[in-house]
């Protein structure tokens, strides 16, 4: 029987990602499982790559617009945020546009939590939210707890930086991987035989080791994606691309002190105590445990 969704296998195998590299793992293998018929639940999904359920438009508190970005980033919203949880850039930039042009809104916070994803549409929502910042409306973002590789990315362009208490930031770095099931179809007795047109149409397939000239191909990718993260990271927070190779971690997740003693981050703070010093509001140290925060969906 032929694996279903072979798009989808095609783009998880073949693009470059800005993620941690566990996660692509279990991404793989969810889109093996689910290729081979087997569908997961979405708890199911969240217990093996921490992704959320999808919110339903951006949030409000008061006159904070608390903007998620959450679970894995993809591009577009399509059957592969279905099979894996992920957020789209696409809804996302939805959100931010429309709480920069609300005018009960006064400062912006995006709410991190994700290990990253794709770099498809990444540059080009980094450059918008550059553009955005430093006008009426700050945009704030937080590590809430995780903004690893893209999301690092896009949240090293707001104008303030913050990483909770128990939160990391880092894993700046693209890869790709390739996938030779060669052997696999050998041993099952399966042999595919490609016709195409184009020197270098064919390369890269996953039926046949990786030649050396698509070693290169994919590699000099994944350096071109990297040098925009970088030259974006350091556009963000106000430094060097030198600086940002060799302090920010290298490709390692940071913690908060290492963070913002690199100057990865601006300040470590909790997510209330954030969103209570953008709606300046003190929290009561003698009714900490009985406050809470009202939201309204807009």
């Amino acid at each position: 029987m032929t694996a279903k969704y072979p798009r989808i296998r095609r783009y998880v195998t073949a693009t470059p990602w800005a993620i941690r590299p566990w996660v692509l793992a279990v991404i793989t293998e969810l889109v093996a499982y689910r290729a081979a018929g087997g569908r997961l639940s979405r708890a199911e999904i969240e217990e093996r790559i921490g992704a959320r359920a999808p919110t339903t438009g951006r949030v409000r508190s008061g006159p904070v617009a608390v903007i998620p970005l959450h679970g894995v980033i993809v591009h577009r919203a399509d059957l592969f945020t279905d099979i894996s949880g992920a957020s789209s850039i696409e809804r996302f930039r939805a959100r931010l546009n429309e709480a920069l042009a609300d005018q009960a809104v006064a400062s912006i916070l995006i709410d991190i939590d994700s290990p990253g994803g794709t770099v498809d549409g990444v540059i080009e929502m980094a450059e918008e939210i550059r553009a955005a910042r430093g006008g009426e409306k700050p945009i704030r973002a937080i590590a809430n707890t995780e903004a690893a590789s893209a999301a690092y990315w896009l949240g090293a362009q707001a104008d303030e930086l913050i990483v909770s208490p128990s939160g990391e930031v880092g894993s700046i770095g693209v890869w790709s991987a390739h996938v030779d099931r060669s052997k696999f179809d050998e041993i099952v007795g399966v042999k595919t035989t490609l016709i195409s047109s184009g020197k270098y149409k064919g390369e890269g397939n996953p039926f046949e080791p990786l030649g050396e000239e698509a070693r290169d191909a994919m590699q000099a990718d994944v350096d071109r994606y990297y040098q925009h993260f970088i030259a974006d990271v350091a556009k963000g927070r106000g430094v060097s691309k030198a600086k940002v190779e060799k302090d920010f971690g290298e490709g390692r997740m940071v913690g908060p002190a290492q963070a913002l003693a690199a100057g990865m981050v601006d300040r470590v703070a909790s997510f209330e105590e954030t969103l209570s010093r953008l709606r300046g509001v003190k929290r009561s140290t003698a009714n900490n445990k009985s406050h809470r925060f009202r939201f309204s969906y807009v």
